[in-house]
């Protein structure tokens, strides 16, 4: 085995304007190495990934450099890349099949002579998956963070010689991260693999990586350091429920996965004031993210009821008003999901600005411009496609286009996790201030303890119920994140 591993050499990125977002850079790992990319949201990190595979998304055009393996120029990257590379992008959901059970996405990521005998389903049960239970499930009947561990479990399945992970443990609760981190350490020193991480997790940075390198201004130009700015004016954040001043009430609300099977969470009794903000904490899989998509429509409950803003809120999406269809926005946890891949960003921030609020086609596009502003990203993003942005980007697009019709709730499923530090301190400033100056409630899936930190109260998911924490001191809810 040649000792030169994995090499880049001068590589160079350019969009369709010739904008350069990734501007001769330099790798090298050696075989038992783990090199990670770290640096802003936007800096071109995902594109650097995207580029050594030979797999750039349409609008990036590789100008320069040349990628080398084991000393040798990479001339057939599609065949190199099924004989030699592991993959985890950023959005683990949209690239599992949605015909394809767990076990078979897993199955298929094997060679044919070892797709019998359980090799699906041991790659499953480590990254801590049951078999019998997840292995029948397909990507829609998946929380984030187990569609996120089935992609890790079928990146991982061939044992590759190259791994490459952007954002594994976004989705991941400490139980799941430390699985994860433990089959990535595996490869550390073994003399034949190589590991490739984007990740803006630095702790996992810490632990795992050889060499760490960081993506600059000058090496990644879309970087947009200004903070958020706030040009939004929701309408309907500011009315007020009736009596107590909620937004949101639900009643005795059950859900279950798959709709009609056995209950995922029980008896959800919940209710929001305007300018709340609440947090809900649990392990992967317990129904966090099934809760936010029942209140935004998109999964039907069993059973309770739900009021918005003082007025019944039929559960599926298709029977409300306009006014409820505005009142709550979800954020989910994979944007490329929620932005359609044909559609400019433009286009996809006009879109509700003029369904929902009305605005002629003139003032939406002034106005999407504005949104892009808020969020932190420049304008000409604008004119790209969801698959020309990083995760990062999408994820604050994403969060735009919910601010867009001016909701009165924002669910909010894993909203800082493809974002560095710095940008997701900046989303959770906007926030504060929109909660503040216009009464918007937030109801907030989270792993993260910067976010549950600046919650009002933090919910948590236990045993299929709903639970209040005991304290509605600031001091003990952190501590209560710390043991999640």
């Amino acid at each position: 085995m040649s000792r030169h591993g994995l090499a880049v050499h001068g590589l160079t990125v350019a969009d369709r304007a010739g904008t350069v977002i990734v501007d001769r850079l330099n790798l090298r790992i050696a075989p038992g190495e783990v090199l990670a990319l770290v640096g802003l949201s936007g800096a071109g990190k995902t594109t650097v990934l995207r580029a050594v595979l030979g797999a750039l998304p349409f609008g990036l055009t590789l100008t320069a450099g040349r990628i080398e393996w084991h000393g040798a120029p990479v001339r057939a990257p599609r065949r190199w890349r099924r004989r030699t590379v592991g993959f985890l992008g950023q959005d683990p959901a949209s690239a599992l099949h949605p015909l394809l059970d767990a076990r078979t996405a897993v199955r298929e990521a094997l060679p044919r002579s070892a797709r019998d005998g359980g090799a699906a389903e041991r790659a499953l049960a480590g990254v801590g998956l049951d078999p019998a239970d997840i292995g029948r499930r397909r990507p829609h009947q998946l929380s984030g963070g187990q569609a996120q561990r089935v992609a890790l479990a079928r990146a991982l399945a061939a044992d590759p010689e190259l791994l490459v992970l952007d954002e594994p443990t976004s989705a991941l609760d400490p139980a799941a991260l430390a699985l994860a981190m433990k089959r990535v350490r595996r490869r550390r020193g073994d003399g034949r693999s190589v590991t490739l991480i984007v990740s803006h997790d630095m702790g996992l940075i810490s632990e795992l990586a050889d060499h760490v390198v960081r993506l600059d201004p000058g090496q990644g130009r879309e970087t947009n350091d200004a903070a958020p700015r706030m040009p939004v004016r929701p309408e309907a954040a500011g009315k007020p429920g009736p009596g107590d001043g909620s937004v949101l009430q639900v009643h005795g609300a059950t859900i279950a996965q798959p709709p009609g099977g056995a209950p995922l969470l029980s008896d959800v009794d919940l209710a929001i004031s305007a300018g709340e903000a609440v947090a809900v904490l649990g392990p992967s899989g317990s129904g966090k993210s099934t809760l936010l998509r029942m209140l935004a429509g998109l999964h039907p409950a069993e059973h309770g009821q739900a009021t918005v803003l003082g007025e019944p809120l039929p559960w599926p999406v298709t029977e409300r008003s306009p006014a409820a269809l505005r009142a709550l926005a979800l954020v989910g946890q994979n944007p490329l999901d929620a932005l359609n891949p044909a559609r400019t960003i433009g286009a996809a921030l006009v879109r509700p600005l003029r369904t929902l609020r009305g605005l002629p086609r003139r003032a939406a596009r002034a106005e999407a411009l504005r949104l892009l502003a808020t969020v932190g990203l420049p304008a000409e993003l604008a004119h790209r496609y969801p698959a020309a942005l990083s995760g990062g980007q999408r994820q604050r697009v994403a969060l735009a286009r919910a601010l867009a019709g001016g909701p009165a709730v924002l669910l909010a499923d894993e909203i800082t996790a493809a974002l560095d530090a710095r940008t997701a301190g900046l989303i959770l400033d906007l926030i504060d201030t929109l909660r503040r100056d216009t009464g918007l409630a937030v109801l907030a899936v989270t792993h993260d303890p910067a976010v549950a930190a600046r919650a009002d109260r933090v919910l948590r998911v236990e045993g299929g119920r709903l639970h209040a924490h005991p304290s509605s001191h600031h001091d003990d809810r952190r501590s209560s994140v710390d043991v999640l």
